[in-house]
């Protein structure tokens, strides 16, 4: 011990003299603060993670749009109809034969009013609740990431999904009529309020909850299960977007396998014949005895790509845009 003091003086002292930048060895603090930070992870403001998921969320359901159309319509083909659609492609022929390409954005107005403060709210929360569940060394393990992924999913739920969602599967829904009624995004939402009150635009409430939840949580625990797998011992290690990217599509495929049966009865309950069903529970009995249960898949394959790739963008776009923050915004 006295031979390292004995050093660490020497080597001070010499300092002294012609170096301006000396610190004296009696700020001991000091100098650990600083050195303290090197091994732990960077944490994200959730008021940054606010404004980068909205504009990840913005961005990206305009480049994605066209999927979940089709996906929805293929999901409120009912085969008791007989069903229209022979299958994605002809849903597109049909779509575009009748009402032209501008067709495949019925209700994009819905959900981009919906996309740009549904990301907000999930980044937000997640970030919000990752801060305080990371251990000491700032890292999040998986299960903590699906926790933390759950929350965010149940607070984009109730706050904004289910009222977004009902109202554009009933615009996408209304263009299958004979005489649309819908003229627009506010008079539609105008008359389902007036027709049907606010709770018109919650049908579905705990279909959207079990989905958005389970989707967030899926696709957090994935996430967070790659990063921490390819960061490996160093928590800082920066991830380059096209591996984002990738992580990204890989979480949207398992949360299309694993949650597709409850983003189906979400749908029919949220459609123009939600009257049909009593519950949450009875609309998943009546698919089952009427239609079988792979109708609980049909529209995975459009899902699966559009989810795959609304996933993968919106990640990193969050990333990229966070970044570009934390150079203009200094938070501790």
């Amino acid at each position: 011990r006295l031979s390292t003091f004995t050093s660490c003086s020497s080597t001070c002292f010499s300092n002294m003299s012609g170096n301006p930048s000396f610190v004296s060895p009696f700020r001991r603090p000091q100098c650990l603060a600083a050195a303290a930070p090197a091994g732990k992870t960077k944490l994200t403001h959730p008021g940054k993670a606010i404004l980068a998921g909205g504009i990840a969320g913005g961005i990206e359901i305009c480049i994605t749009f066209p999927t979940e159309y089709v996906k929805t319509q293929l999901q409120l083909d009912e085969k008791a109809n007989p069903p229209r659609y022979k299958g994605i492609v002809d849903c597109v022929k049909q779509t575009v034969q009748g009402h032209g390409v501008k067709g495949l954005y019925r209700g994009l107005s819905s959900l981009l009013y919906g996309s740009i403060p549904k990301a907000a709210v999930r980044f937000g929360m997640f970030e919000f609740l990752s801060n305080r569940m990371r251990d000491e060394s700032g890292k999040l393990d998986s299960t903590r990431g699906l926790i933390c992924g759950l929350g965010a999913g149940v607070a984009e739920a109730v706050v904004v999904v289910c009222p977004m969602e009902t109202i554009k599967v009933k615009f996408i829904h209304d263009q299958c009529s004979a005489n649309p009624k819908y003229r627009g995004f506010f008079h539609g939402v105008r008359e389902i309020v007036r027709q049907q009150g606010l709770k018109g635009t919650y049908q579905g409430l705990t279909a959207t909850v079990l989905k958005q939840g389970s989707n967030q949580a899926i696709r957090f625990f994935v996430m967070t299960s790659l990063r921490n797998w390819y960061k490996d011992k160093n928590p800082n290690k920066e991830i380059n977007p096209f591996i984002t990217g990738v992580f990204g599509a890989i979480a949207g495929a398992a949360s299309v396998f694993g949650n597709t049966p409850l983003d189906v009865i979400k749908t029919r309950m949220q459609g123009l014949e939600a009257h049909k069903y009593k519950s949450f529970v009875d609309c998943a009995f009546q698919i089952m005895r009427h239609e079988g249960p792979k109708a609980f898949y049909k529209g995975t394959v459009p899902r699966l790509g559009r989810v795959c790739l609304d996933v993968a963008i919106v990640f990193v776009i969050y990333e990229e845009v966070v970044k570009m923050l934390n150079k203009v915004w200094k938070t501790d």
